[in-house]
């Protein structure tokens, strides 16, 4: 283990950046990235214990696409934080510090059936799907058009998915138990 000790940056700070966004601008973008990186975590955490527990006529599938699902979030979260850091930020990092800033809750815990899971992710990406969209919004009005650009497409994967929950939610998919006709 390294004995180096020499902090480079602050967590929680934003220096001057090469990209010459005014640091009061590059302050909001960074916080917003930070947002919406943690958000990301905390879905991507939700997914993979979804992707680990899936049970039912339908695992196979739902095994496959929820592991693409985790991919994509963690590919959005990833461009979050290298954007916060070329902006002169710290991304965020830590799974108590991640789950502390983000905007979303996790389920907890325990392990649901598949539809209630499925149900709670959707709420969840509906949520970040709004940040994202204020995120967007701000960083348009502040001139930051590449940060604009990482934020717009993400949503626009985070949006496909939550329209994938709601068709694997439809009354006709996902055999319930129980279930008499």
């Amino acid at each position: 283990m390294s004995t180096q000790k020499h902090v480079r940056q602050q967590a929680g700070t934003v220096e001057e950046n090469a990209l010459r966004l005014e640091r009061g601008k590059a302050e909001q973008l960074v916080e917003a990235l930070n947002t919406d990186l943690a958000a990301t975590y905390v879905a991507y955490h939700q997914i993979k214990k979804h992707h680990w527990n899936v049970e039912g006529a339908e695992f196979r599938e739902l095994h496959v696409y929820l592991g693409e699902v985790a991919a994509d979030l963690e590919a959005g979260a990833d461009a979050f934080a290298e954007r916060a850091q070329a902006l002169g930020g710290v991304p965020l990092a830590g799974g108590a510090t991640l789950e502390a800033n983000a905007p979303v809750s996790p389920e907890g815990e325990d392990v649901y059936d598949i539809r209630t899971s499925l149900e709670n992710d959707l709420e969840m990406f509906g949520d970040i799907i709004e940040s994202l969209r204020d995120h967007i919004a701000l960083a348009e009005n502040l001139g930051d058009y590449t940060t604009s650009e990482i934020l717009r497409r993400n949503v626009e994967v985070v949006e496909e998915h939550a329209h994938h929950f709601e068709h694997y939610l439809e009354d006709d998919t996902l055999v319930t138990e129980g279930a008499v006709q």
